[in-house]
This record gives structure tokens, sequence and C-alpha cells, in this order.
């Protein structure tokens, strides 16, 4: 390895080489301004009047009145967890592992507050979290996404979209929800419907080709700026670039030769399941654009650094989220712990209520 190609080891601050925003960026994904509070509580008394506790036993093809939902935890006992949530059909999915133990009705923001898509990470988790806002107003079963107002919790259903920016889920769903994610659960919200598939593929871009050429410059790889937490891995191939984030901080960037051949955002959440070569099967949660990256092609022709590579494998654990992009990453993506990947579709600060 040459040594302009090796691995800058560093607990210094060292400032990361950053594109500036594409106006296609701009335009797919515009800033979500962070706001300091939460601001789409439902108004409601203490006593839980006006919430909707749902009705638990529905087949899973039979969710279609507000309140309705299902949820069966014993399909899949233990393993990771991803939300999935359609702003399309108002609902909400939950996958452990790779196999779906929950579904249900949902109301999102409404016209003028709407829910922002994009991929999250719950920033924060309060069982009965009040309103800084409105007095004696209850989101039950709080679950933060951003710091800007947008949150899952319980609340009013009226079978369309009606909140200020947040999920509102009925409450006995939103209990038996708050009972298997954790800080750090991956959140996908999207405006269309999803259909997540399980699939090692995603993977074998940690063990690319050793005979692909390796890109000129310094990787930088500081893991010491955030020690624990949730790890998302994000490769753009209009900045040619690899970035890894943990806990929203980013610990290591380095330039990626080959990675192209796909349109859109597509993103994978590595799930419990291993081969006998320890390598992790996938779930794709979520797909944003019109052609998939065909994984085995891809690496084939994609160089980067070997040993950045190799210290990116060694974080990939359950709940790890790799995203594939043909969009630029800058600054205005990255909001340190109100960290929220490819938001897309964002309200304007000037529309927030608070």
């Amino acid at each position: 390895m040459s040594e302009s190609s090796k691995i800058a080891y560093s607990n210094e601050d060292v400032a990361f080489n950053r594109r500036r925003a594409s106006p296609r960026f701009l335009a797919r994904f515009p800033v979500f301004f962070l706001l300091g509070s939460i601001s789409c509580a439902v108004a409601v008394q203490s006593s839980g009047a006006g919430i909707t506790k749902g009705h638990e036993r529905k087949p899973f093809t039979d969710i279609q009145a507000p309140g309705d939902y299902v949820w069966k935890p014993e399909i899949s006992p233990s393993g990771p967890v991803v939300v999935v949530v359609s702003l399309e059909a108002q609902k909400l999915y939950v996958y452990r592992n790779g196999v779906r133990i929950g579904r249900s009705t949902i109301s999102s923001g409404k016209a003028g507050f709407p829910t922002p898509t994009g991929v999250f990470t719950i920033l924060q988790k309060n069982a009965w979290h009040s309103s800084n806002l409105y007095q004696g107003a209850l989101m039950p079963y709080m679950e933060r996404l951003t710091w800007g107002g947008v949150a899952l919790h319980a609340g009013n259903l009226p079978g369309y979209p009606a909140a200020h920016g947040c999920v509102r889920l009925p409450l006995d769903f939103a209990r038996q929800l708050y009972t298997v994610t954790n800080t750090g659960t991956t959140v996908v919200i999207t405006d269309r419907e999803s259909t997540p598939f399980s699939s090692k593929e995603p993977g074998l871009i940690f063990t690319v080709s050793p005979g692909a050429a390796v890109p000129p410059g310094i990787a930088i790889w500081m893991p010491d700026r955030s020690p624990r937490g949730p790890v998302s891995i994000i490769m753009s191939s209009a900045d040619s670039t690899v970035y890894v984030y943990r806990n929203g901080i980013e610990i290591g960037q380095a330039a990626i030769l080959g990675l192209s051949g796909f349109m859109g955002s597509f993103v994978y959440s590595a799930l419990a399941n291993v081969d006998a070569t320890g390598r992790h099967e996938w779930q794709s949660t979520v797909s944003v654009g019109g052609r998939a990256p065909n994984i085995k092609k891809l690496i084939k022709r994609i160089g980067i650094d070997e040993q950045f590579l190799a210290e990116v494998r060694a974080l990939v654990t359950p709940g790890t989220t790799l995203i594939l992009t043909d969009s630029a990453v800058n600054e205005k993506t990255r909001s340190g712990t109100g960290f929220g990947i490819l938001i897309a579709k964002a309200t304007p600060l000037r529309d927030r209520p608070d």
C-alpha cells in the first residue's frame, strides 16, 4: 500500500473534506432545521381521552379502520428492530430480524405540518412525555426522531393525516412498540408503500475485490470522536466517498472508486443472522429511485482503502444501517445528535408551529 493511501489515525479534531451540496441534492433532500422542542403533541387529558386504543385481533391483511393494528412479537422473538412508516398508506410496519411482527394504522402530519420522509434513528424515549408548548398535552410512549418536532407517539387517529409532523399510533400499539425499540433503532419514513426483503448481498460491499484500484488520498478514521452508539454508513457515488457515523457523529471518511451504475437511494439494515463466514444478512428497508444497485457487479469494480474497509467491517453489528445513494452528502445532512439520514421533504423552519 502506498504512503498516500494509508489510513490516518488521530484523536484530534481533523476537519473532513466536505463537498458542497449539488442543486440536484438540494432539490431532492431539502435541509431539515433543528428546533428546540417537540411540537406535534395532541391535546388530550391525563385520563387518555382522545387517544385511540385500537383493535389488536385483526389479521395482517385486514388493517383498515382507524385504530386497527396487529401485534405478534412471538413470530420473531429476537433480533434488530426496523420500523417502516408509509405515509401514502397511513400504515406503520415493525420488523424484527427481517420478520414483520406488527402493523398499525397511523395519523401522520397534516397539510402545512407534513411528516418528513427519510431514515432516522430514535433519539429519545419517554413513556409519559408532556409537551413543553401546550400545558396538559400528552404524548404517551413518545419516541423522538428529531429534536425539531417529529416523534412516534400515541394519539388520536381520525383516519387521515392530522398531526403536527409526528406519527400518531393507537395507544395499545404504541405501548407495545415501546417495549421492543431502543435509542438508535432505525425508523424509515417513506411516501410510498414499502416491501422489505432480506439478502446477504449488501454485506459483500465490505469484502470488495482485492484487485480493484485503491483511490489516492488519505482515509480518515477517528472512532474516539464517538465511542458508542448506532452505526450508519453512507456510500455516495456523487461524492465518490464513504462516510461512517456513530451516534450521528462522523468518525470516518474515505474515497471510493467505481461506485456507480444505480439511481436513487437504497437503505439496508444488518440483521442478527450470519453465515458460516460471519457475514450478516441484511434487510432492504426502503428505496427512493428507479434502479437498484446490482451488488455482485458493483463489488467487482469498486476500490477502497483496505485498512479503512477492515475498520468499517468490524463495526457492523445487528442494526447497522448502510445507505447507497447517487446524491451528494454534505454538512446539512449531518446534524449532531439530531442526525437524520438523507432527510427529504422537510418542513421549512418558518412553517413549524414553535
